[in-house]
């Protein structure tokens, strides 16, 4: 099998991958998904902020206890076995190709602000969103290299649009904007669970830098720091940005918006600004999903590898990259956008990243148990230290999925769950081929 990449990342480079796949379609078109719930969504982002620094913490040190590639699948692999391990592996595989889906939208989304067709006719848009991502795979295919440097250039343009508007924008609010406080219709309590439920979305990717831990410099330091300092840096500018927009368009107009930034540039400088905060947004967009069309290919790859999913997802090209499962699965988040083309842009992508992030939450709660699994399976390695605190940060982040996950409302996790089921029959079917083997995860975790 072909080396995939010769170089290793750096604490830097691995932050960077953190922020650049973090940072993308969500606090962009975000602030119009929360417009109907009014200022208590900013209560929500301060959950989800808090809930998401707590996943951090147990990713990060479940990447010095198990450096290996594949991130969440890794993780829960060596706390449960092989089939906690498939079962993560699947459901964070599908919550990567669905959340690409979500990318895609967005990326249409704000390319309707220079082709207006794109906003009233579905069709063309979901053709357009289909285009971007069998862009972004040929250039996968291609090789790291290639994704590589598409993503440099574009999370260095996305983020002047959200600086500039995160900062100099909280000099145009207007508190009027923010009243009445909750206009969702619902109780305190039950809003501020919704609203964070949205906004976990953009949380998503905080373990980019777990997933190639084999391809990272001294992964049991670097990982970890890149993993706390990119998320924190992603929380500070969603906080911001989310806010600015929302105290400068009425929440009746934000609802409506296809590019919320762009519109809050507009109103606040005019001119040139709105057209270059909506390319800066695209760019995002299409800089996000071309780094998790890039995951959306490792994480079968290493299952396969393991013998956990076909064998056949483990091939690799010429170029030494997992040709198979990039094809494959951008085949799969093809399907999704033309099932869900009737939708208008906004719905589309609020139901999209609601079913993303629940079959990304169910592998974060399995895997913040995974920890404690790990300190109980192999109590020897870890006698006389001190895992309370650790222990208590695990239990706090799986409560904290679990409450996410209850926010999701009924319909998508009646659908999550199906999708997350519908991968057994594989499961048995790749057991049954390779036939009795040992479970190798306690291996992995002494490793």
């Amino acid at each position: 099998m072909a080396s995939r990449t010769p170089a290793k990342m750096g604490m830097w480079m691995a932050a960077a991958l953190v922020v650049g796949n973090m940072i993308g379609s969500g606090v962009f078109l975000l602030p119009a998904s929360l417009g109907s719930f009014g200022g208590i969504s900013l209560l929500g982002w301060g959950f989800t902020c808090a809930g998401a620094m707590l996943l951090a913490l147990v990713f990060a040190r479940l990447s010095r206890l198990v450096p290996r590639a594949g991130g969440p699948y890794a993780f829960s692999r060596a706390g449960f076995g092989d089939f906690a391990g498939f079962l993560v592996g699947w459901g964070y595989w599908i919550s990567i190709w669905v959340a690409n889906a979500a990318l895609a939208v967005a990326f249409t989304s704000y390319l309707s602000w220079f082709w207006p067709a794109l906003a009233t006719d579905r069709m063309l848009a979901s053709a357009v969103g289909i285009a971007a991502i069998w862009l972004l795979t040929w250039v996968n295919v291609r090789g790291v290299r290639t994704a590589g440097s598409v993503q440099v250039v574009t999370t260095i343009l996305k983020l002047a649009p959200l600086v500039a508007v995160g900062t100099l924008g909280l000099l145009y609010l207007d508190p009027a904007n923010f009243r009445p406080f909750n206009t969702s219709g619902q109780g305190t309590f039950p809003a501020i669970t919704a609203a964070a439920t949205l906004t976990l979305w953009a949380f998503l990717g905080f373990e980019s830098a777990t997933v190639p831990a084999e391809e990272v410099v001294d992964p049991e330091r670097t990982i970890p720091r890149a993993t706390i300092l990119g998320t924190v840096f992603a929380a500070v500018v969603y906080v911001l940005g989310t806010t600015a927009v929302m105290g400068v368009i009425p929440a009746a107009e934000l609802t409506g918006s296809n590019a919320p930034f762009a519109d809050a540039a507009s109103r606040m400088w005019g001119g040139w600004t709105a057209p270059a905060v909506a390319a800066g947004a695209m760019i995002a967009a299409f800089g996000a999903l071309n780094g998790w069309i890039l995951l959306q290919g490792r994480i079968p790859w290493a299952a396969a590898r393991d013998g956990i999913f076909p064998a056949v997802l483990g091939r690799t090209s010429k170029r030494g990259t997992p040709a198979f499962a990039l094809v494959f699965s951008s085949v799969l988040v093809t399907g999704l956008m033309m099932l869900n083309s009737s939708e208008t842009l906004v719905d589309q992508f609020t139901f999209v990243i609601l079913l993303a992030t629940l079959t990304a939450l169910l592998p974060y709660a399995i895997c913040a148990l995974a920890e404690i699994m790990i300190y109980a399976r192999d109590r020897e390695r870890f006698e006389g230290q001190r895992l309370t605190g650790a222990i208590i940060t695990a239990l706090l982040g799986f409560a904290y999925a679990m409450w996410a996950i209850a926010g999701a409302g009924q319909e998508t996790v009646y659908w999550g769950l199906i999708l997350l089921f519908s991968g057994l029959p594989m499961y048995v079917w790749v057991v049954w081929r390779r036939g009795s083997q040992p479970d190798e995860s306690t291996e992995v975790v002494n490793s």
